[in-house]
């Protein structure tokens, strides 16, 4: 095949790859944790979110910035409030923001303010009982079905 860029039966094709739209990673969090429909989260997202609250000591955390409201707690306040300190607590704080159920307000090199994600909570709970009795024969009073 004189001339020609083709070798012995080797035909050079491109191929065009085009990915999605739905970005799943973002500059402040290794993997995007918002769903739009709860019933669409992620089994992998879900686990992990609930994984972050396998803790005794991160359920507590996150029970203290659930009762501070949408303002939240001070870092410091947070430690007086559970007794957690130091780098314990920055350990559980990273773990639970990491999950996307707290949101760090950071000024300087220093953590101001601390709040709990209500809306992914309340994804994360919807993904249980968005389903609720959905298999049950009768319909059960005062479940909520999807």
């Amino acid at each position: 095949m004189a001339g020609s860029d083709h070798k012995a039966g080797y035909i050079s094709r491109n191929i065009e790859i085009t990915l999605a739209n739905d970005n799943h990673f973002d500059n402040t969090r290794n993997m995007k944790h918002e769903s739009p429909n709860p019933a669409c989260l992620p089994v992998e997202i879900a686990a992990s979110r609930f994984a972050a609250l396998g803790s005794e000591q991160r359920l507590d955390v996150l029970r203290h910035l659930v009762r501070a409201g949408p303002e939240g707690l001070t870092i410091g306040a947070l430690g007086q409030k559970t007794g957690i300190t130091g780098s314990t607590l920055t350990h559980h704080m990273k773990i639970l923001a990491g999950a996307g159920l707290v949101a760090q307000e950071k000024q300087g090199r220093s953590i101001i303010c601390v709040a709990a994600e209500y809306d992914v909570m309340q994804a994360l709970s919807d993904y249980l009982l968005n389903e609720c009795c959905a298999d049950s024969c009768a319909p059960h009073e005062g479940y909520r079905h999807g």
